[in-house]
């Protein structure tokens, strides 16, 4: 299999790095995070410029045109910089179910809007209640007239605080945990009857609490088949966890390459502690564990548009798993060999740790995986 990257990856992935490279020191990251938004517009529209919030759709759409490879290159190099933006919710998340289950008409009004950076978006579909079972939904969507009237409730969504535009699951037919009547529905994130509760997660991004009372949307706001919803929704999880295990990457690289920095120049008893075996043993542990997690990520960016469904979720639940482990173990020792200011909120690689745990129980934590690797193919 031919994993070289054609000469447009290469330049995407060049044109990204050096966005976050010049735009994300950990300075400037601070100063995104007291921004009324908790993170840039001014980058959003640098994203923009550069084409990646069109990257994955459909270039008759106003999109790029672009795949799994190409999110991999842009989430990789999103994840060193320790980004803030709503990408992972707007293109990743969102940008899957539109281009899944999204009318040639919903597409061609909202994915150049994506594109220019001008329209946000966020996938409410997790509830209270559900933990990480996707088909327990008891929002509910009944009939009115030509439309629906929602109401429920949405935890931990993803920049939902900020978003223009959510789409937002709902169950039309059957009980609790029936995979058959959700539906995905486009509504207004200032529709009349929503309520939104912002907060910040323990690694500084944004997510919200969504309630829903006696929301009305018309019949244009369906996305997809009345009633079928969950195949979409189980793409949009695993387009996502193929997204942050290549987010997790990068954050990866970036602690790596800060550990042995640290280990080249701490001065301790008069010699570097890189000196030291043991802990040269440990930095090539981390080394090892990265490529590993590399690996991974770039099989989930190759799978996750596999027409199989089962080997699709096979696959992604396997790299979920093992990007999570990888990405613990480096976190675990970049902060422990970098002693007491590992820890610190001075220092950057805390951050780093503190995204990467964030990302492990998104999704489904690894527990969760390998529960459902065991029952659904053993």
């Amino acid at each position: 299999m031919d994993f070289d990257l054609t000469e447009e990856q290469r330049l995407l992935r060049d044109s990204i790095d050096r966005l976050i490279a010049d735009q994300y020191t950990f300075e400037k990251r601070k100063a995104y995070l007291a921004e009324p938004d908790g993170w840039s517009r001014a980058l959003w529209a640098q994203y923009a410029e550069l084409g990646i919030l069109g990257l994955p759709f459909a270039e008759r759409h106003g999109g790029f045109g672009g795949g799994g490879i190409e999110t991999m290159l842009v989430m990789q190099a999103l994840g060193r910089g320790l980004a803030l933006e709503p990408y992972l919710a707007t293109v990743v998340l969102a940008g899957t179910a539109l281009r899944l289950a999204g009318s040639e008409a919903q597409l061609a009004g909202l994915v150049p809007k994506i594109a220019e950076g001008k329209l946000l978006f966020a996938f409410a579909h997790g509830e209270r209640q559900a933990r990480y079972d996707l088909s327990d939904v008891l929002t509910t969507a009944k009939p009115k007239g030509a439309g629906w009237v929602i109401d429920g409730a949405k935890s931990v969504v993803s920049h939902g605080d900020g978003a223009d535009k959510l789409v937002v699951s709902a169950r039309t037919s059957g009980n609790r945990d029936d995979t058959s009547g959700m539906t995905l529905f486009l509504v207004d994130g200032t529709a009349n009857g929503i309520a939104r509760r912002s907060y910040t997660l323990r690694d500084g991004t944004r997510a919200a609490e969504i309630a829903l009372a006696g929301v009305e949307v018309g019949g244009d706001a369906v996305l997809g088949h009345v009633g079928e919803a969950f195949p979409v929704v189980a793409r949009v999880v695993e387009a996502g966890i193929a997204a942050t295990a290549a987010e997790a990457v990068g954050a990866m690289e970036a602690m790596q390459a800060m550990t042995l920095e640290y280990l080249k120049t701490r001065v301790q008893f008069g010699r570097k502690i890189g000196d030291n075996q043991a802990l040269q043993h440990r930095a090539s542990e981390m080394f090892m564990s990265l490529e590993q997690g590399r690996s991974l990520a770039m099989l989930a960016a190759m799978t996750v548009d596999e027409a199989d469904a089962a080997e699709r979720a096979r696959t992604v639940s396997t790299v979920k798993v093992g990007v999570g482990q990888a990405a613990r173990f480096v976190s675990q020792n970049a902060v422990q060999l970098h002693g007491g200011i590992g820890m610190t909120e001075e220092y950057a690689v805390g951050h780093y740790f503190r995204r990467c745990m964030v990302i492990e129980h998104s999704f489904g934590d690894a527990g969760h995986h390998l529960s459902k690797l065991a029952r659904d193919f053993a």
